[in-house]
């Protein structure tokens, strides 16, 4: 009865009406007269206080890397990243930092720290992995490798052929496993779900700008498409979110 109110719910039919799919986005004209001002301010607050001036400039590598943070979209494709260097950013992302009873800590924040967010790769030039779509666990900090194959140029079509992620030497591809979360948030697991994948992705943006590696998130994706290239069901486990990473080009950042 629970799993029938769930499936039924205002945050399973978000999921689901929000979509992308090739007649979901035919015809859609963006309103140009309607984009609001990029900054709010109000016309009469009490004050206005300046502030000093950030030291992002500081000792700490943290503020630097912050400062530096692009989405990267060219890459050269002419070699293949460092496995070292994949499982330091795999760690950046969902890495394990403490364990208090059964609850085990990660380098991101989840609600309730239930983490119902996984990781998926689609590897198209690593050194010492072959090509195919691979499986992150962090417990056992380990790779599952699950279908072989170049799949970069299917997950290109899928992500609207966005060519960042055919010339990336791997994407990260981010799921939800909905029941992870909805045992005690209900309806409201679809919120965390996605503030959770916010928190991990930017871990990737400054964990690629320490490595020298160029990082593009990737929001606009056929979900359905992208689940069946990952081989989920895109219900008990669906795609969220992904991001291309691979090394810069030459061109400048976006």
């Amino acid at each position: 009865m629970e799993e029938e109110k769930l499936k039924a719910g205002i945050g399973t039919r978000f999921q689901d009406e929000t979509k992308y799919t090739p007649d979901s986005l035919s015809g859609h004209i963006f309103n140009l007269g309607a984009i609001p001002d990029t900054f709010k301010e109000y016309p009469n607050p009490i004050a206005r206080v300046s502030l000093p001036e950030p030291k992002a400039g500081g000792e700490s590598g943290l503020w630097k890397l912050l400062l530096k943070r692009r989405s990267r979209r060219e890459y050269a494709t002419g070699k293949s990243l460092k496995l070292n260097d994949l499982s330091a950013l795999l760690w950046a992302t969902q890495g394990l930092t403490a364990q208090f009873g059964d609850t085990f800590f990660r380098t991101a924040p989840s609600a309730g720290g239930l983490y119902p967010v996984e990781t998926y790769l689609c590897v198209r030039a690593v050194d010492g992995l072959e090509e195919g779509i691979y499986h992150f666990r962090p417990g056992d900090y380990d790779l599952e490798f699950l279908k072989r194959g170049d799949h970069s140029e299917a997950l290109t079509e899928a992500s609207l052929q966005q060519t960042l992620v055919l010339a990336a030497q791997v994407t990260f591809i981010w799921s939800a496993v909905i029941a992870r979360g909805s045992w005690k948030y209900g309806q409201r697991v679809y919120r965390y779900i996605y503030l959770d994948a916010g928190h991990i992705a930017q871990n990737l943006y400054l964990a690629g700008e320490a490595l020298g590696l160029g990082v593009c998130a990737v929001g606009a994706f056929y979900d359905d498409d992208v689940n069946r290239i990952v081989g989920l069901d895109g219900e008990e486990e669906t795609v969220i979110y992904m991001a291309a990473v691979g090394f810069r080009s030459t061109r400048n950042p976006q």
